[in-house]
């Protein structure tokens, strides 16, 4: 048996079906992320088509329960992105989203959500490359944990 095989038998033994592709949520700050992932579509990089692009004004606009409300409607992961600490349109967005949404993660890791579900990340306008990176790498923590069940929980 290849270790391809053992591994989709390993999965497919605790739950979590072979062909499995996550559904991710990206919240994406107007004035930078979204701006890379408009780069990273023009010069053709190629990342997940199951990450579904939400552009906010500012990260710091994203409210915990917009997370919330997505994990119960079904999404297995969600991702925020926003401009890079001191670089935010509105002065000081982002360091409001970091304090309040690391506050938020640290709560999440307490109820028992495993960690890689809900990430916050900070990308340019000009870091197409870094967008694409991250996409391909929440996409694949989220895939090697399996799908989200609000009902159920992950524990």
């Amino acid at each position: 048996m290849s270790v391809v095989e053992e591994t989709a038998s390993a999965k497919a033994a605790e739950g979590v079906p072979a062909d499995f592709e996550p559904n991710i949520l990206a919240f994406a700050c107007h004035w930078c992320t979204y701006s890379g992932a408009d780069l990273a579509g023009l010069n053709r990089m190629n990342y997940p088509a199951n990450v579904r692009l939400l552009r906010v004004p500012c990260s710091g606009r994203v409210n915990p329960q917009f997370v919330l409300a997505a994990l119960n409607k079904g999404v297995d992961g969600v991702l925020v992105c926003g401009c890079h600490p001191g670089d935010c349109h509105y002065f000081s967005g982002n360091y409001y989203a970091k304090r309040r949404l690391m506050a938020f993660k640290r709560m999440l890791e307490y109820v028992g959500l495993p960690p890689e579900r809900f990430q916050v990340r900070w990308i340019s306008g000009s870091e197409a490359g870094k967008f694409r990176d991250t996409v391909i790498s929440v996409c694949k923590q989220i895939k090697e944990i399996g799908p989200y069940h609000p009902s159920g929980g992950d524990a």
